[in-house]
């Protein structure tokens, strides 16, 4: 049976089939338009650092024949091949990627769907409709990416730009004269492999539905063998820094302040800026002979006594214009930063409950339950004792929750298997998939002996907070950092407490006061993050 991804869903490709020989179909489409659907195969990087393993209409396979094009076949609008074994060591990503040939959007696609058959079976089915789009003219919908394993995600980001932008966002060159792109009935312009032209291919599709055919043993071409043990999955620890969303202030800049307007009639002035509730561009109308020309903005008219209002402004395009900078960001993702210092999760995603902070919800739309989270006995007691006690609350149901939480900035970090270090105080919400356990730091410079931290591990994502904006640091064998000022790092580093207190320095008044430090050491891609704040 086909497990049933949504939008931000992984798992590794051997949880789902021991096969390496998969069929990716695609089906997509939408009144009066013509789709473009391809393959790129990316580098380390994420770039196609090597042409031949951009995968289209006009070159349907790579070198090696690890990736072939197959067209549309068993209802799927594109089909491709995917041999994981056969890919060359230096592609790490295929981003399978769908766009508008000619006008149109992606908010005019019907029901469309990402599926991977293995063996004859169907594992994988990512379902998305036009209702997650808006003016996109290309989606990335699903991606193979090589994280110590092979893994597969369910993507459904919508992308700006045609499939010449997309090419530019992986670094690939356009062509200056490129070829028109066939019409969807016509058969495709290249021979296609000889497999293609069955019913069924032979490495695992379903038959079409109108060819029905006496059932038969699954072809042993792309199913597994039957002497081989399915790999068993291993959990690796991995080691590249996990922050997923950036650490630079999100949301748009503030437009600086027009220039004062130039008296009325006075000549050799430059154009004056619209006045509220004006649409830009539109000229000002002058005044007629006789009458008072309209005052600007903010002063009252000649005549008119102080304090006396100037009306409302109108409902029109000025209004809408004042607020657009503040309007709710939607960008299909489960997790979705509104500005610096507010986060929307949108609980229809993922089906996982959220746990936050009690009191951080400043907002909700849908139906969503608030209820408790407790700790229990032993998890209250520990929480006192080390300090690392949370008061959360379950978000559950379906619609979008707005936390905030004393105007702290807001970062979503997303674990995929790995594990980070924070302070509960600096967690402000996180999903319940993670496991999340108090971790002892042991040292003997600081009273007790030992200081104590939240390390969260599992797949998920967990938000958070700073005063200001944070710097993340690579660990070197010399990376200290204040304990009051640290944030959160990597689970894999080796945290020592750094103490310098000395006799002769500390006996008297007037040392430096820096007398405790954590000491990070760790391998090439452990990282903390520091906040310009000590608690």
């Amino acid at each position: 049976m086909a497990r049933e991804f949504q939008r931000g869903h992984k798992a590794k490709i051997s949880d789902l089939t021991p096969g390496t020989d998969l069929y990716v179909g695609v089906q997509i489409s939408g009144p009066g338009l013509t789709f473009d659907i391809s393959c790129f195969g990316l580098d380390a990087n994420e770039q196609l650092s090597d042409d031949r393993y951009f995968i289209f209409f006009n070159q349907p396979k790579s070198p090696e024949e690890s990736i072939q094009l197959l067209g549309a076949q068993a209802g799927d609008t594109e089909s491709f091949r995917v041999t994981l074994d056969r890919i060359p060591a230096n592609i790490h990503k295929l981003s399978f990627t769908a766009t508008i040939d000619g006008a149109g959007q992606m908010s005019q696609v019907g029901p469309g769907y990402v599926r991977i058959v293995a063996g004859g079976e169907e594992v994988v089915r990512y379902a998305f409709t036009g209702s997650e789009f808006t003016t996109e003219r290309a989606v990335m919908l699903g991606d193979f990416y090589l994280k110590d394993v092979w893994r597969f995600a369910a993507v459904g980001q919508g992308f700006d730009g045609g499939l010449d932008a997309l090419l530019k966002n992986f670094g690939g060159e356009v062509a200056e004269e490129a070829p028109a792109a066939p019409q969807q009935a016509a058969a495709p312009s290249f021979a296609p492999p000889p497999q293609a032209t069955a019913p069924a291919p032979s490495f695992g599709a379903p038959a079409a539905p109108q060819a029905p055919q006496v059932p038969q043993p699954a072809p042993s071409f792309g199913a597994p063998a039957a002497q081989a043990p399915a790999p068993t999955p291993q959990q690796q620890m991995h080691a590249a820094p996990t922050i997923a969303a950036p650490m630079a202030p999100m949301g748009g800049t503030v437009p600086p302040p027009a220039p004062a307007p130039a008296p009325y009639g006075q000549p050799g002035q430059p154009p004056q800026q619209p006045q509220f509730g004006q649409v830009p561009g539109q000229p000002v109308p002058a005044a007629p002979y006789g009458q008072q020309a309209p005052a600007p903005y903010g002063q009252q008219p000649p005549g008119v006594p102080q304090g006396v209002p100037q009306g409302v402004p109108q409902a029109g395009a000025g209004l809408q214009a004042a607020l657009q900078p503040y309007k709710e960001t939607a960008t299909g993702q489960r997790w979705t930063p509104q500005n610096q210092q507010l986060m929307r999760v949108d609980l229809t995603m993922g089906g996982t409950p959220v746990l936050a902070r009690q009191g951080s919800m400043v907002m909700y739309q849908g139906k969503v339950d608030f209820s408790y989270k407790g700790a229990g006995f032993a998890g209250r007691i520990v929480g006192n004792a080390t300090g690392q006690e949370m008061q959360l609350m379950r978000c559950t149901g379906r619609g979008q929750v707005f936390l905030a939480e004393d105007g702290s900035h807001l970062h979503a970090i997303e674990l995929q298997g790995d594990g980070i270090c924070v302070s509960a105080e600096s967690v402000l919400a996180f999903d319940e998939s993670l496991q999340h356990e108090v971790r002892r730091i042991e040292g003997h410079g600081i009273p007790g002996g030992a200081l104590f931290t939240m390390q969260f591990q599992g797949t998920g994502t967990i938000i958070v907070k700073t005063h200001g904006v944070p710097v993340v640091l690579p660990v070197t064998p010399t990376t200290f950092a204040d304990c009051n000022a640290i944030v959160a790092w990597s689970s894999a580093s080796q945290v020592i407490i750094s103490s310098q207190v000395r006799l002769r320095r500390n006996a008297y008044p007037g040392h430096s006061g820096e007398t405790v430090n954590l000491q990070f050491r760790g391998a090439p891609g452990n990282f903390i993050v520091v906040q310009p704040y000590e608690v």
